[in-house]
């Protein structure tokens, strides 16, 4: 087998650089000297500026190879640069464009009403569509702060055949205080969409609520209930206030109302509900009011017939992922079970105080 030796050169011949006889071996199988120092041999350059000159008529003394090959690099150099700052500046132009397509695609920085007329179309919104509404602008979100949009709401759906708590009656919704939250009572008994919600709720919940997990016990009482039945039974209430959940940025609370309109935005009940749950019997229960409601179970009693109810509280709420222990904590079991019930600040059946 024949050696393997050093590459061979190609031998560089000055007659050869001409515009006839230029082949791409000259330049794609250059000799590696060339292609390690980066720069063009003398003999190359002569040859290149002799051709150049008997082309143009000049003489091949008059410039030097050097200052021809400089030129031309920096010529080449200053056309790069000027199609980089061209296509830099292209690109800058197209961004514009499109930022300025995407801010105001219609040409215009569109009609900005005033508000007396988003109060004139909220005459028009019905109950279940308040909130979207409130989306449509700024402006929109603040006739819903106000006391003549609420007055209006409750004007329009009022009829003498409700039944209506002292609190919820016209002669007291004259009071701008807790003005809202007592429209929201009063639709629950007076529009029929949102009274057939309540209607719906069954004596013994499909699933376990899950949203009062981690909620605060606020308040704690029973009662005897007399009813149809031979025996009495017992009613346990536990209102629960719901934690918000924590922000990253404290400066970012939500939305607020207007100055002006906090009055008729105040809600003493706000994100409260009652968990109300009625045994056949009376069961003590130790106390837990101002602890952290963390475990919630509703299973079948011991001789099937009825229901079985188990609460855990704790002083500290937990965190997601992680189990309650149930050794640190307050287990209160409630068996035989009637009926478990789950009730927001706005069910007619919550019982909230009538100087709110």
């Amino acid at each position: 087998m024949p050696k393997r030796g050093a590459r061979k050169r190609l031998k560089f011949r000055a007659d050869d650089v001409c515009s006839e006889r230029v082949t791409v071996a000259d330049y794609a199988n250059s000799d590696p000297a060339v292609v390690k120092t980066g720069r063009v041999k003398k003999a190359v350059a002569n040859a290149v500026q002799q051709e150049v000159k008997s082309l143009c008529g000049l003489e091949a003394s008059c410039v030097p190879a050097e200052e021809v090959l400089s030129v031309s690099g920096e010529s080449c150099d200053s056309s790069d640069e000027m199609d980089t700052k061209e296509s830099i500046n292209g690109r800058a132009a197209s961004r514009k464009k499109k930022s300025k397509r995407h801010k105001d695609p219609d040409g215009g920085g569109g009609e900005e009403y005033p508000i007396d007329i988003w109060l004139l179309l909220a005459s028009y919104i019905r109950p279940e569509d308040i909130v979207r509404f409130s989306l449509i602008c700024k402006k929109a979100w603040t006739v819903t702060c106000t006391a003549a949009f609420w007055t209006r709401l409750y004007r329009r759906h009022y009829s003498l055949d409700a039944y209506l708590p002292l609190r919820l009656r016209p002669e007291s919704m004259e009071k701008l205080h807790c003005l809202r939250a007592c429209v929201i009572r009063s639709l629950y008994h007076m529009y029929e969409p949102f009274a057939s919600r309540v209607s719906r709720n069954p004596a013994i919940p499909d699933s376990t609520p899950s949203t009062l997990k981690n909620s605060r016990c606020l308040l704690f009482w029973c009662k005897k209930i007399e009813g149809n039945r031979q025996e009495a039974m017992w009613e346990f209430n536990f209102k629960f206030k719901k934690q918000s959940p924590r922000l990253k940025s404290q400066c970012c609370k939500g939305l607020q109302p207007p100055i002006q309109y906090e009055e008729v935005h105040t809600n003493p009940d706000q994100d409260c509900c009652l968990l109300q749950i009625t045994t056949f019997n009376f069961i003590f229960v130790p106390i837990v009011m101002g602890m952290t409601f963390t475990l919630f179970t509703i299973n079948v009693s011991t001789d099937m017939r009825h229901h079985r109810v188990r609460l855990v509280f704790q002083d500290a709420p937990v965190r997601n992922g992680k189990k309650p222990r149930l050794d640190q904590g307050v287990q209160v079991v409630l068996d035989p079970v009637h009926s478990v019930r789950l009730l927001d600040w706005w069910h007619p059946q919550y019982p909230f105080s009538p100087k709110a």
